[in-house]
């Protein structure tokens, strides 16, 4: 007999428990096609029908063998997954953690700082990058991600941590610095050096260089502000960053705040099933005080999503 694997038992349990492979999908967080699939698997590993299912019937049936099986599962399943759980839950030695890579570069090493004081041995490992974190988070890729997108997903529940402004930089050598109303025009024929298709900041430069009726057409796209601001060091184009990537030091570009511009919300999201975990709630503690305040304006009461 082939391996059996977990998820496909999981799969036929919701759907005995719940009745339906509608229900068992929206259990499982699948889709009503991957819950039906993974059963059939099952049958075909069994080598016998376990649920008898009408076309476009919204109910299913179990077989004598199907009924046998959910009898010998319940409710020793339940408990096993509980226990699972906490286990993960109580003993991980390493959390997974993606954010942009901006982030990461200009912003995380304090928050790592902090977190080790109470977490010496935890292992974090980052993932830097700026799309598809919810997906990541979702199908266990990832345990906690920072990100300046709102998912919306009860999967990932996100907390509000704070927001920042984007400043326009270019090279100093271009002269006097524009108004933040004049920018798109003043960008027009100027090399844009800004970032890959997809990502968050790009989206926000182009819709605000694209006022007007006017097109931005960039030069250089990579993949996060550290790559982006060293092109614009060396003279090869303007860019819109965050304002936190830049300082005094910075004496090769000019830099304008563009206070015109909705601000950068940078959320805090996490698996669901993590919420009551204490490294997880420290790790969020650890942005919240160092981060909040000094790089991120705190948020409004009114837009702060629930806490821990």
């Amino acid at each position: 007999m082939a391996r059996i694997n977990l998820t496909l038992i999981q799969t036929f349990y919701e759907v005995a428990r719940s009745g339906s492979f509608s229900g068992a999908a929206r259990e499982l967080n699948l889709s009503y096609q991957s819950a039906a699939n993974h059963v059939r698997r099952l049958e075909q590993i069994l080598r016998d029908k376990l649920i008898e299912s009408e076309q476009g019937a919204k109910r299913i049936a179990l077989t004598p063998r199907g009924r046998a099986l959910y009898n010998l599962l319940h409710p020793e399943l339940d408990v096993m997954l509980e226990r699972l759980a906490k286990l993960m839950e109580n003993q991980r030695s390493a959390l997974r953690v993606g954010m942009p890579q901006a982030i990461f570069y200009y912003l995380f090493p304090k928050v790592l700082k902090s977190f080790r004081i109470d977490n010496p041995d935890m292992e974090i490992a980052a993932y830097e990058r700026d799309t598809v974190l919810a997906e990541l988070v979702k199908n266990g890729s990832l345990d906690i991600c920072l990100s300046e997108r709102y998912f919306g997903d009860p999967v990932v529940p996100q907390r509000l941590l704070g927001s920042y402004q984007l400043s326009l930089v270019y090279p100093c050598s271009w002269g006097p610095a524009p108004a933040p109303a004049d920018v798109p025009a003043w960008a027009q024929g100027r090399p844009f050096v800004t970032y890959e298709p997809g990502q968050t900041l790009r989206n926000l430069a182009f819709d605000f260089l694209g006022r007007d009726g006017a097109a931005a057409q960039p030069s250089i796209s990579t993949s996060g502000s550290s790559s982006v601001k060293r092109c614009v060091v060396e003279g090869l184009g303007f860019a819109i960053i965050p304002s936190w990537c830049l300082n005094e030091a910075d004496d090769r570009v000019t830099s304008v705040k563009l206070v015109n511009l909705p601000e950068v919300r940078v959320y805090f999201g996490n698996a669901e099933f993590l919420d009551n975990n204490p490294s997880v709630r420290q790790l969020y503690d650890a942005c919240r005080s160092e981060l909040v305040g000094s790089v991120l304006d705190a948020p409004t009461s009114d837009l702060a999503l629930h806490a821990f």
